[in-house]
């Protein structure tokens, strides 16, 4: 079995390296290079997001290493919701990668999967391509340096935009997410693309922030007149409607919120730049002055619960959908959905 692109068989730039044929058992992938990952989509923002300053933000993983532990947490809630769902798919897609550790557990999970790891910076991908090195014997790291780029559990890494996959259609069984979605200012058109590079009854499952995300340091930055500082997160129902109009079925989506106590204001805004930073394109060109900083930091202080804590609040929306099979009418033809412009 191949998964190959409709038309055009090329190579798609990853920063230090480039990803190419990557053989996997009986699969390969072909990258084509006809569509570029800085090309913008055409589609209604949930934010304006800037694409090339969250690529910026991700482009130093060690600034982003301390938040980690978030984002392994919210993986292993993800599996726990996987296990759930009978699945056992050939190819896999993780979008939004980062450093490869979802890969490795996609690995355990299905061993005789093919994996691509897909992510918008490429700084995370060669992490990636570096820690999956360090971690194999002397002589597979001499002989892997030799070959095509992979990641954690022999995935083969890809640098592209989420609203335009350099993918041909219905190529995986599974397309995962962790904690990316809402790095990316048109969560419809990445709906639309997931759906596209998905088989018929494959899996959708991803998380993301929801817009209860950081509540306490989006009040204490608007306390100081500061209403930018805090990316707005997409609703749990909002997504849902994408994913339908998307054409997923039957999407389930639900929601926890976690809290994170903090001894010092310097620590949670130091875990809240790891988590990714401020992407908006609306966000203050200059440096806070000293004294608007001094108002955010009396804000936080005033938020202080009775254990003497600081608690910074996640919304996490969890959510899953598949894609269906195509309606046909007795006679055969098949059933397309129009949506008139909504007014």
């Amino acid at each position: 079995m191949a998964i190959a692109l409709e038309s055009g068989i090329g190579m798609i730039e990853v920063g230090v390296y480039t990803a190419q044929h990557y053989p996997t058992a009986a699969h390969r992938i072909v990258f084509m290079s006809s569509i570029s990952p800085d090309k913008p989509a055409t589609s209604a923002q949930s934010a304006p997001i800037s694409l090339p300053r969250v690529r910026a933000l991700f482009s130093r993983p060690g600034r982003v290493a301390e938040s980690q532990f978030l984002r392994r947490e919210i993986s292993v809630r993800m599996f726990e919701r996987l296990s759930l769902i009978k699945t056992n798919p050939l190819a896999v897609l993780d979008a939004g990668c980062g450093e490869g550790d979802d890969l490795a557990l996609l690995r355990q999970s299905f061993p005789l999967s093919l994996l691509l790891g897909l992510d918008a910076a490429a700084a995370m991908l060669a992490t990636a391509r570096s820690q999956a090195l360090a971690a194999l014997p002397f002589w597979q790291r001499m002989a892997a340096k030799l070959s095509a780029p992979s990641g954690p559990g022999g995935a083969a890494l890809a640098c592209a935009d989420f609203a335009r996959l350099p993918l041909a259609p219905a190529s995986f069984d599974l397309v995962w997410s962790n904690l990316a979605l809402h790095w990316h200012p048109q969560p419809d058109k990445v709906f639309a693309e997931w759906r596209r590079v998905l088989r018929v009854d494959g899996l959708l499952m991803f998380s993301c922030f929801g817009p209860d995300s950081f509540q306490q340091l989006r009040a204490a930055f608007a306390a100081a007149g500061e209403h930018h500082a805090v990316l707005p997160f997409v609703d749990l129902h909002d997504f849902g409607d994408m994913l339908v109009d998307a054409g997923f079925a039957t999407p389930v989506m639900d929601m926890e919120k976690l809290t994170i106590s903090y001894s010092s204001a310097e620590k949670l805004l130091a875990d809240v730049q790891a988590f990714g930073g401020n992407p908006l394109l609306t966000r203050r060109s200059s440096l806070i002055g000293r004294a608007q900083w001094q108002r955010v930091l009396q804000a936080l202080e005033a938020q202080r619960d009775a254990d003497g804590k600081l608690n910074l609040t996640l919304e996490v929306i969890y959510g899953h959908a598949f894609r269906p099979v195509l309606r046909k009418t007795a006679g055969g033809e098949a059933i397309v959905r129009f949506d008139l412009p909504r007014r």
